[in-house]
């Protein structure tokens, strides 16, 4: 079994951090409340150099934040993209980017939900238990405009269904009973300082 896939393509290695990192700037991660947030996306539908420069700003913001993924309206864009570097079950890496995802419907027989914990860059420092199918597939395009199907399981599939709810104006925090969600509001006042203290110093540490 291949131990890395880009793009959905097994390959026999890949640089940790992804090289669109180190042609990235760092941007500002939206969090919960903002409007950018809260609402669908646009398609994407002009694919160039501007594209591909938000992608690698996304890659290098995402690593600054420690996530696994990070969706366009996490760093204030509006538009149906996100990216991703995250291991599935089994310790393989996934590592890319996917333009107007759209999540496969499961049938309901053939899936397992797994009731495990989940977190996002934009509720700074919360994690919560969220249900989600233990498989995920997701279909868009890549930066090039070509078709694209990316499938994952277990943590990976966690990740390709937060992040196309993301695009979709969803956080994880709208599949959460009213009390769950008063909880994980209460962990991010309690841990976000702290949480955009090492934010800071890892983007201190990339200009120094």
């Amino acid at each position: 079994m291949p131990r890395v896939f880009v793009q959905g393509r097994p390959v026999d290695s890949y640089p940790r951090p992804a090289p669109e990192a180190g042609r990235g700037s760092v941007r500002r991660v939206t969090e919960v409340g903002e409007e950018v947030l809260h609402r669908p996306s646009r398609d994407v539908t002009e694919f160039g150099p501007d594209l591909a420069a938000l992608i690698d700003d996304m890659f290098l913001t995402m690593y600054v934040a420690d996530g696994a993924g990070l969706a366009a309206n996490q760093v204030g864009v509006d538009l149906r993209l996100f990216v991703y570097d995250c291991p599935d079950d089994d310790g393989v890496r996934h590592v890319g980017h996917i333009i107007n995802p759209v999540l496969d419907p499961l049938d309901p027989a053939g899936r397992r939900l797994l009731d495990e914990g989940e977190g996002c860059l934009s509720v700074p420092g919360a994690v919560m238990d969220v249900p989600r199918p233990d498989r995920a597939v997701v279909r868009g395009l890549d930066k090039d405009g070509t078709a694209l199907v990316i499938e994952g399981t277990g943590y990976f599939a966690r990740c390709l269904a937060h992040e196309t709810d993301h695009v979709n104006g969803q956080v994880y925090l709208d599949r959460l009973s009213k009390r769950d969600r008063k909880e994980a509001l209460r962990q991010v006042t309690d841990r976000r300082d702290e949480v955009f203290a090492r934010r800071a110093a890892k983007t201190a540490a990339l200009s120094g």
